[in-house]
């Protein structure tokens, strides 16, 4: 090793190391922060829920508006998912493998949820299809509902999370570069076949760390659901906005109980992202390692 190669060895090492003083008072910060704003309250929504008891807890789970909230949002996740999947995929494909005209627009539009209040999202929606709007008319005259109703919960979902999937796979994607596709088509394979055998393994948990989030936050979603469901109960509320509407009628129990279950699906997302994330930071290593492997030679 050069002595340029030590002295900068020796400078990135005392850059990322401090004493075990600093470390220890850096890293019970972050535990007290962790423990005050995010233990604290979790254990609370589960103390809260059985506070009077199992028997309590589950009667209020197994009430028919709860169970209706919670089939409303497994449906809206249920649809939205599958089709920020089969979006996020194509999108991430055509920007991290293609060059074309509106490249950089697309990337605009993809994250534009992220820009937009949730809330305006909803009024979008209300603009464009409640009874006033722009296509409300045609709507009803046709006997179609989209507003309060199950499309319109789905529609706000869709546009609060289709950034998640694109947004992990774009830079994963891009950072794998193009050369095992193109040997796959000098080979001989179709397009269909070099996506399947040679893209999608090499994106694999890139897809799962995407639908994860997308998943958390279709299930989660307040702002832009709360606008166009109408608050119907029985009918058009999804578990957040039944949380809501159980805690304003002091029916503490109940609503602790309905968020326990947000809680608990939250937890499980967090071990599979924590899974996913592992998988991905290991094939990301491995393949810098072999780009720098094959540097050398190619110069």
């Amino acid at each position: 090793m050069s002595i340029h190669s030590s002295v900068t060895a020796s400078r990135r090492t005392s850059a990322t190391t401090e004493a075990w003083w600093i470390r220890a008072l850096l890293i019970g910060v972050a535990m007290l922060f962790l423990a005050i704003f995010l233990l604290a309250p979790l254990a609370a929504v589960f103390v809260e829920a059985f506070r009077k008891g199992a028997e309590a807890y589950f009667s209020a789970l197994k009430d028919p508006d709860a169970l209706s909230a919670i089939k409303l949002t497994l449906i809206a996740a249920g649809i939205s998912v599958p089709l920020n999947l089969v979006f996020g995929v194509s999108a991430a494909w055509a920007i991290a493998k293609f060059d074309f005209r509106g490249k950089q627009l697309l990337i605009t539009l993809i994250d534009l949820p992220f820009a937009v209040s949730p809330v305006i999202a909803g009024l979008i929606y209300v603009l464009l299809f409640g009874a006033q709007g722009v296509f409300g008319e045609w709507l009803y005259e046709h006997d179609i509902k989209i507003l309060f109703a199950v499309p319109g919960i789905v529609l706000a979902t869709l546009f609060v999370t289709f950034p998640f999937v694109a947004r992990e796979l774009i830079p994963l994607m891009q950072s794998q570069g193009i050369e095992e596709e193109e040997a796959a088509i000098t080979l001989g394979a179709s397009g269909f076949k070099t996506f399947w055998h040679v893209t999608l393994p090499n994106i694999k948990w890139g897809i799962l760390y995407g639908v994860i989030l997308c998943n958390a936050r279709a299930m989660g979603e307040f702002g832009a659901v709360s606008v166009v469901s109408g608050h119907i109960r029985g009918l058009t509320n999804t578990m957040p906005l039944q949380v809501e509407i159980l805690y304003n009628e002091y029916n503490f129990v109940a609503a602790f109980a309905v968020a326990s279950l947000l809680a608990f699906l939250a937890l499980i997302t967090l071990l599979i992202k924590s899974f996913a994330e592992w998988q991905l930071a290991k094939e990301i290593k491995a393949l810098r390692s072999g780009y720098q492997e094959s540097g050398p030679v190619n110069n």
